[in-house]
């Protein structure tokens, strides 16, 4: 899928309630420029509602232009966008989008309670609500009960991001912007922040993420789109997009010559490339690592029984996926030009166990 689409379109998730179903974002051939610099290039985008989309490219690729349009905050100079059904502009669409900026700016006078609060207000949150679920949300995200009436001024990276967060969460949003969510977080720190973002999703929120965590990306987002030069060039199911057309399977190894005759006879191939580009540096004397190829399960796994009925073992099997890295870099690199690329395995092991 290339920026040539007229339109790129993601799964359909199903409804988030009883009422009419919107689209959460709709942008139909959106252009912006700055003066002589086109920021984006005829942006054709579509994120159902329910869906956990990340947003990556390269810094200048036009992704903090395309946020600012689908909030409202700039316009666009041709094209058309909607966001949960109606105009970004719309006051009442605002207050049911959560937003997180790259670089939160709190009134360093503020405490975090009267951030909240003040976001609480602006969303129409009633007063007797309000102190409670901010409380609640700051409990949330991880911040410090001690730190929630003191001035945001003396707080550190991770504290502001924080209070970011929640107050991205008030009002329980239908459309949750996050720019950077985790900047300035620590690794625990992170996975908590992530298990909050995973959790708003499972609610039924849909999720805009927009980070440069390429890891982080990948544990938080079922879709992704790739911007380049102000345009899409990549986007899908991020379980489509990562995947190969093999399994990696290694074998118990208690006689090398006789287990690799076996093994090539039932279909399963020693690659020692594939060894290397999965991460596997060193050659392990008790384990034989192979590549099958196919993505048909019932072939693999009849393969499988043939291979453990000539007294072969099986120790472990994966699919083999391609890194999201690697597909940023692919979708970058000119045509004809896209580089030899690592694969990263989602495994399954049995250790000795037979299947």
């Amino acid at each position: 899928m290339t920026a040539d689409d007229d339109d790129v379109r993601l799964c359909d998730h199903g409804p988030m309630s009883a009422g009419p179903v919107h689209d959460a974002v709709s942008a139909t051939g959106l252009t912006k420029r700055f003066g002589g610099v086109q920021a984006v290039r005829g942006i054709s985008l579509t994120v159902p509602a329910g869906a956990r989309f990340g947003l990556i490219g390269q810094n200048g690729a036009g992704k903090t232009t395309f946020i600012k349009m689908m909030l409202g905050i700039c316009r666009h100079d041709e094209g058309s966008i909607r966001v949960l059904g109606s105009d970004p502009e719309d006051v009442s669409v605002r207050r049911r989008i959560g937003y997180l900026p790259e670089r939160l700016a709190i009134p360093p006078s503020f405490s975090a309670l009267a951030f909240l609060d003040s976001v609480a207000r602006y969303k129409g949150i009633a007063a007797e609500r309000r102190r409670g679920e901010c409380r609640d949300l700051l409990q949330l995200v991880g911040l410090e009960e001690s730190a929630w009436d003191r001035k945001t001024g003396g707080y550190s990276k991770g504290m502001r991001q924080r209070t970011g967060l929640a107050a991205a969460l008030v009002g329980k949003p239908d459309l949750l912007v996050l720019d950077e969510p985790t900047d300035g977080i620590d690794p625990m720190g992170r996975r908590q922040i992530r298990d909050v973002i995973l959790d708003v999703a499972k609610g039924g929120a849909t999720l805009f993420l927009n980070s440069h965590l390429l890891q982080e990306t990948e544990k938080v987002c079922d879709h992704v789109a790739v911007l380049h030069q102000g345009q899409v060039v990549v986007a899908g199911a991020l379980s489509v997009l990562q995947r190969k057309d093999s399994f990696r399977v290694a074998f118990r190894r208690p006689d090398a010559a006789a287990l690799v005759a076996v093994a090539n006879e039932q279909g399963f191939v020693v690659d020692d490339s594939h060894e290397r580009d999965a991460g596997h540096h060193h050659h392990d004397a008790d384990r034989l690592v192979t590549r099958f190829t196919g993505t048909d399960a019932g072939a693999l796994s009849q393969a499988l029984a043939r291979a453990i009925g000539a007294g072969l073992v099986v120790v472990e099997v994966a699919p083999e996926l391609v890194e999201l890295e690697t597909i940023l870099m692919r979708s970058m690199a000119p045509a004809g030009g896209a580089p030899t690329t690592p694969t990263t395995t989602t495994t399954t092991t049995t250790d000795g166990a037979r299947p």
